[in-house]
């Protein structure tokens, strides 16, 4: 287990990074006052009051996720439909994926990306049966994502084609972890295990109708995000805790265990000076996209593909003090080659681990480095990711 110090320096370093402000300004998920009754030490995230943690420390709700199985409330993200008979045409027009090739109810990880190539936001696309897209993405972008959708819909429509813009109002939980299927499956009719990674369905958990369970998270782990009616929110929050395998987990958790499963935190890692290339998200864009050239961006995202870009995200595993965003990453000369977006200690390897971007020419693994940390120069290495292996289920 990591050290006193350590873990101390790390809840005061997480605490610190969620800015404080007025609560009466934040606005609250439909779980706020669940929280506060559970113990959630509440913080600003993104324009919302979510909690960072509960009673448990940061590190025993990472491993409990990873042993047995976490709740987490992930309301404030942006939930949305597209409608319309261009609804497909429409999404293509403003990420990289592959939509048309989406089979009803699969889903995918996509880019918004703008003319230069940056990265707007990721998000998840879900081609449903009932013949519309149903999108999460994240809360620190709804108010510029929303908008942007909405411009470009109008200039869409302006042209003669057919898809309309819908933002939900609903719950939406995280379960996460080893036992995640086993404690869904004993409030839901559907066999989960017919339901692979990335895939998605409409059905009755613990009684409530109309939930949209999907196959994914941001943790590595097995587990489902569920879209609930939102004032339902609260009542299957209560049924999922009554299982003795879940425990409540906040943002702190969620941090770590991303960063463990090498995904990525939208400002941190990507943003809109970066490219899907730099960030080795490469794989986002689909073939026929490719082929295509027709998504925002592309032509710098093709000539990248083509030339190599200058730098690249890579991981990183180093000695000594744990890293954090902004620190220099230096060769073993001593030249700054690049910076970290992201560090933490990790829970499960009891390493420091993190991420962030070096000339290109450093970023193969098993490449020393160095980092400064405290104005102090520490060893490095570059690492795979993820760091610590993933259990995404594919029906064998």
């Amino acid at each position: 287990m990591l050290g006193f110090r350590a873990r101390l320096a790390y809840a005061v370093r997480l605490h610190r990074s969620y800015s404080h402000g007025g609560t009466e300004s934040l606005k609250k998920t439909a779980l706020y006052e669940f929280h506060l009754s559970e113990g959630g030490r509440m913080v600003e995230f993104a324009g919302w009051s979510m909690p960072v943690q509960y009673k448990d420390s940061h590190i025993s709700s990472h491993l409990h996720t990873r042993q047995h199985c976490s709740l987490f409330d992930v309301s404030h993200m942006l939930q949305s439909k597209v409608t319309g008979k261009d609804c497909v045409k429409f999404m293509e027009s403003l990420i990289v994926g592959d939509v048309a090739e989406l089979k009803d109810n699969q889903g995918t990880l996509s880019l918004f990306t703008n003319d230069k190539g940056g990265i707007m936001d990721d998000l998840i696309v879900t081609r449903t049966s009932a013949g519309y897209l149903y999108i999460v993405s994240n809360a620190g972008c709804a108010d510029k994502d929303s908008a942007h959708m909405k411009e470009q819909l109008a200039e869409f429509k302006a042209a003669g084609n057919d898809a309309n813009l819908e933002f939900l109002e609903a719950g939406l939980m995280a379960l996460q972890g080893t036992s995640a299927t086993r404690v869904l499956q004993e409030g839901v009719s559907d066999d989960l295990h017919k339901l692979p990674f990335m895939w998605s369905a409409v059905m009755t958990v613990f009684g409530i109708q109309g939930c949209r369970v999907t196959r994914c998270g941001y943790t590595g782990e097995d587990g489902f995000e569920i879209s609930v009616p939102i004032q339902h929110t609260a009542e299957l929050a209560e049924a999922l805790l009554k299982n003795s395998e879940v425990k409540l987990a906040g943002l702190g958790a969620r941090d770590s265990l991303r960063l463990e499963a090498g995904l990525c935190l939208y400002g941190n890692d990507i943003d809109e000076t970066t490219t899907p290339v730099e960030a080795s998200l490469l794989w986002t864009i689909g073939k026929r996209r490719r082929a295509a050239a027709d998504f925002p961006g592309a032509a710098i995202v093709l000539r990248q593909i083509k030339e190599k870009t200058k730098r690249k995200r890579v991981g990183l595993m180093s000695s000594g003090p744990p890293v954090r965003q902004h620190t220099p990453i230096l060769n073993l000369d001593g030249k700054v080659i690049g910076e970290v977006t992201s560090g933490c200690p990790s829970p499960c390897l009891k390493q420091n681990i993190a991420m962030g971007y070096v000339d290109t020419e450093y970023g193969k693994l098993g490449t020393p480095i160095k980092v400064e940390v405290r104005k102090k120069i520490v060893d490095a290495v570059v690492a795979k990711m993820p760091f610590v292996p993933t259990k995404y289920y594919t029906v064998k």
